[in-house]
């Protein structure tokens, strides 16, 4: 048999590769007689890492992922590996998400350097983080916290903290889980607390048990071009797609459409699948701006529409419908 070959699409950042690696792995573990090639493609989020990613103009065009997209549809590569969260929820015309896979852990983990959780940061301690869902949630438990915005990959952001420089006064940071884990690192976690270490500093980490994900966290998707063929690089993908998966992830993605933001709106959400009825629960948390009032939903369905119908109309003044190719 002649093999088949194909360019799989990634960011550079460690995490990216590491993800799109886990992806060759699992597609040639199926598929042996395939050939797959990396091409590493340059994003607007990596060429302006000091863009702020929660405004409009960044996000909504799919900062760390529009380019990947143009080099799918322009035929340079045939996959495009992404990290959901960072998905925007419409897809453009010609492409899809061939395959999701099974989601990693959604929690999102603090990174200190010293151990004790939040509980133990001190008075008007500073965390890093770019995400206002993150630091709307934190605020509502720790009052006294401020907040420095923090962009880069996650070595980078790890250093800042572990160097603690003038210029960096950080107590600690937020990061997700699956994320850390995906780049090897032995988070230890026993009874909510674990440590690792990084660039011969210890550091400390302790789970966020208050902490809803941003929707899509923890999961891996597999665009390609929309092609039925059954020689298609989609086609190929679709023997990794996990269904449970999916119908989670689209019951939040499908909450944040329906509230009309973007990937980095203020808005926490997690769905479970009861494997014995078949439903799906729907939770969601919502800030509609800085320092407003949480708003808080849940709901139980049959279907991923129902449950994020649901829970937007508890948490949105009005509830928004923007395109049709939505996943």
């Amino acid at each position: 048999m002649v093999p088949t070959s194909f360019y799989i699409g990634t960011r550079g950042s460690a995490l990216a590769r590491a993800q799109t690696m886990l992806f060759s792995t699992l597609l040639q573990g199926v598929h042996p007689n395939l050939q797959l090639e990396q091409k590493i493609i340059t994003t607007v989020g990596d060429a302006h890492p000091k863009m702020a990613i929660h405004q409009p103009t960044s996000e909504s065009s799919g900062l760390f992922t529009r380019q990947l997209e143009e080099a799918l549809l322009l035929h340079e590569i045939d996959y495009a590996v992404h990290s959901l969260k960072d998905l925007p929820v419409i897809i453009p015309s010609g492409l899809k998400l061939a395959a999701i896979l099974p989601r990693a852990s959604s929690s999102d983990l603090l990174i200190t350097l010293r151990p004790g959780g939040l509980a133990a940061l001190p008075l008007n301690g500073v965390l890093g983080t770019s995400s206002p869902r993150r630091t709307e949630i934190l605020k509502n438990q720790r009052t006294d916290l401020s907040f420095m915005t923090l962009r880069g990959n996650v070595p980078t952001r790890l250093r800042k903290l572990a160097m603690n420089q003038s210029h960096y006064p950080l107590d600690g940071l937020v990061l997700a889980r699956a994320g850390l884990e995906r780049l090897g690192y032995d988070l230890k976690i026993s009874e909510g607390q674990g440590d690792f270490i990084f660039d011969q500093t210890r550091l400390f980490v302790a789970e966020l048990g208050m902490m809803l994900p941003a929707p899509g966290q923890g999961a891996i998707a597999i665009e390609t071009r929309a092609e039925e063929s059954s020689s298609s690089a989609a086609a190929y993908a679709a023997a990794l797609h996990d269904e449970k998966t999916d119908r989670c992830v689209t019951a939040e993605r499908l909450l944040l459409h329906y509230l009309g933001g973007g990937c980095h709106m203020a808005l926490g959400a997690l769905a479970t699948l009861d494997s014995t009825s078949d439903h799906l629960h729907l939770k969601g948390i919502y800030f509609s701006s800085a320092g407003a009032p949480a708003r808080k939903g849940e709901a139980t369905g049959k279907t991923p529409e129902e449950v994020a119908l649901l829970v937007a109309l508890q948490l949105g003044d009005k509830i928004a419908f923007q395109g049709s190719n939505t996943l």
